[in-house]
């Protein structure tokens, strides 16, 4: 069963809990990033963690214990799941387990392999010598090996990921209904397609939040999906 996450991508506070109210318990999961972490804080995290499950999207990356404390902390806000970055390394990994184990065993641990946002060309500049399939492999292992829950990926690289490893979730950006536009997206699939190639947290922000009838793109979203 794929599940629908939300990205909540809007500027402002005001814009989050009039959208989030629209959609009310039609929806499940929401997917806070940085702006509206910065804007609202541990008030906003808790406020909406009342009513819908909260991933916790500020893809965390530094020397291990300093990892270690800061998933600590959020871990004892009680929300669904956290992401970091896999290229933080084994030890920095280990440490986040570590931090979230000691606070808040039920938190889920997310690790982004590549940005679903980086191209070919993009990705030859930051990690020469080195092949995007070669690095998401690798970084999946090493997610399997450290004992976090899932990895974050594009829909495109779901079967690679699903043969080095069957335990981890999967939480996917990069996903477009037919129709609409890509973005910023790079490696992009449709909802149906990303629930056929086994996606288990299916993340879409803007064809929700820019529809003029926003509940309504949600329930198109989720009946592709559940016919799918």
């Amino acid at each position: 069963m794929s599940e629908i996450v939300l990205a909540l991508d809007v500027k402002d506070l005001t814009s989050a809990e009039k959208i989030l109210e629209m959609l009310g318990p039609d929806l499940k999961y929401v997917k806070i990033g940085p702006r509206l972490f910065c804007q609202g804080g541990r008030e906003f995290i808790l406020s909406v963690g009342k009513n819908w499950k909260v991933f916790l999207d500020i893809k965390l990356h530094d020397i291990p214990n300093t990892v270690k404390d800061a998933v600590s902390a959020i871990a004892e806000m009680g929300i669904f799941g956290l992401t970091l970055h896999i290229a933080g390394g084994k030890r920095m990994l280990y440490e986040a387990v570590k931090g979230r184990n000691e606070a808040n065993p039920d938190m889920k641990l997310f690790g982004v392999t590549v940005l679903t946002s980086i191209n070919e060309e993009e990705w030859k500049a930051v990690s020469p010598g080195c092949g995007i399939e070669d690095a998401i492999e690798m970084r999946t292992k090493l997610a399997d090996e450290a004992g976090i829950d899932g990895v974050v990926c594009s829909p495109r690289d779901l079967e690679s990921i699903k043969k080095v490893s069957d335990k981890l979730l999967t939480l996917v950006p990069g996903v477009r209904p037919e129709g609409t536009s890509k973005d910023d997206q790079a490696r992009i699939m449709t909802p149906g397609q990303a629930k056929k190639k086994g996606a288990d947290f299916i993340v879409i922000g803007r064809p929700i939040l820019r529809a003029s009838d926003p509940l309504e793109a949600l329930t198109g979203i989720k009946g592709e999906v559940a016919c799918s």
